[in-house]
This record gives C-alpha cells, sequence and structure tokens, in this order.
C-alpha cells in the first residue's frame, strides 16, 4: 500500500472516557441524567451532530439540540486529552509505516480542529500529511470525498489505496471510494461490521503492519 488512511476514534485513539464524560456534562447541562458509556459509544462515528441527536432523543427540538451540541463542543475541546491515549501497538505501527516511506493520514468524522488537536497532542503530527475532520469538506463520511481528496493529493491509486476503521460507516466509506476496506476489532464497533465487512479483519496493530508491510 502506497497511501493508509485512518480513522480516528476507535481506531487510533481511545477516546471514550471522555466523549461519554463529555456527553454526560452535556446531558447534566440540561438536567439529564448520565447515560451508560457504552451507549454513548455505540453512538460515535458520525459527528458529533448525530452523537449529541442520538444522546438526547427525538423529543428535544432543534433550537436545544444545537445549544447542546454547542456546550458538548466546548466541554470537550477542554477536556478531550484528559483521557484519551493511543491504543497499545499504535505508534509502533505507526513508526514503521513511517520507516517504509508509507503515506499516512486521518479522515474522521470528528471535527477538524478537535482531530488536529488531538494528533498534536499525542505527539503524532509528523506521521499524517494530513488530517481531515468532519467538516473538512461538505459532506462526511461515508461519502468519498475525503478518500477521493486524499488520494489525489498524495498520488495514490486505488490499487494501493487503504481504509482502516472500526465500524460500518468506515468501510461503507471505503466501498464508496472503491478502495480496500481493513476493520479493526479493538474499536467502539466492530459488531456493525457484520452487515457491513470489511476486506479483512485485524485484532492487534501489528496485524495490520503485518498485512501491509509483511513481516520484514
Amino acid at each position: 500500500m502506497d497511501l493508509v488512511i485512518f480513522d480516528l476514534d476507535g481506531t487510533l485513539i481511545d477516546s471514550s472516557a471522555d466523549l461519554a464524560h463529555s456527553v454526560n456534562a452535556t446531558r447534566a447541562h440540561l438536567g439529564l441524567p448520565p447515560m451508560e458509556h457504552e451507549k454513548v459509544y455505540s453512538y460515535v462515528g458520525n459527528g458529533a451532530p448525530v452523537l449529541i441527536r442520538k444522546a438526547l432523543g427525538p423529543e428535544y427540538p432543534d433550537d436545544v439540540v444545537a445549544g447542546a451540541l454547542d456546550y458538548f463542543l466546548a466541554y470537550y475541546r477542554e477536556h478531550m486529552l484528559d483521557n484519551t491515549v493511543l491504543y497499545p501497538g499504535v505508534r509502533e505501527v505507526l513508526d514503521q509505516f513511517r520507516g517504509k516511506g508509507i503515506a499516512m493520514a486521518v479522515l474522521t468524522n470528528k471535527p477538524a480542529r478537535f482531530s488536529v488537536g488531538i494528533v498534536d497532542g499525542l505527539g503524532l503530527h509528523e506521521h499524517f500529511r494530513h488530517v481531515y475532520g468532519g467538516n473538512s469538506f461538505e459532506q462526511k463520511k461515508p461519502h468519498p470525498v475525503g478518500i477521493e481528496t486524499l488520494r489525489a493529493e498524495l498520488g495514490a491509486s486505488r490499487e494501493d489505496t487503504l481504509m482502516v476503521g472500526d465500524s460500518a460507516v468506515d468501510v461503507q466509506t471505503a466501498r464508496n471510494a472503491r478502495v480496500t476496506a481493513c476493520g479493526v476489532t479493538w474499536g467502539f464497533q466492530p459488531e456493525t461490521f457484520a452487515e457491513h465487512p470489511p476486506d479483512f479483519l485485524v485484532d492487534t496493530p501489528r496485524e495490520l503492519a503485518e498485512r501491509v508491510i509483511g513481516h520484514g
């Protein structure tokens, strides 16, 4: 592979605690009880507006949801690196890919400023040619515009481009862009692969490295 594109939450980083705490801070702001963390995780992947809409429920009007989204984004901005860490083995694999000259990028539905802030905060900014978020283009994943843009910018063919993610959204994005999809089983929503299976699954970052660059 010449280009490996990574999802962020649930793929490179375990941001589960900070996302859940921020959602529950938002619910508390509205006088609502906390939500189970596992439920919050199941809502992650389609961007912050969808996350907050699902976390509040359909009975809340759009103006209340919009205010809650503003509160969530402000709170999360302050707390997005409180507990967020790379998954074990991720840094080593990124170092390997970088050493092999493989171009890497991040394509997430998280807002771009948060994504860049987290990548920088975890000391990974030199690994990625680009970090694109949910507001970097007119359409979010699973629309293929992010992958198509990265391919054009980095000169990668469809055959030599890999999308790596933890949910069906990432698989659908890869399918829409006609590139190879890899699913990781350690993320937030591996159960969604049942309906949208990737081309291959990996259980550890090391397995990903073996699939991309071999054992040597």
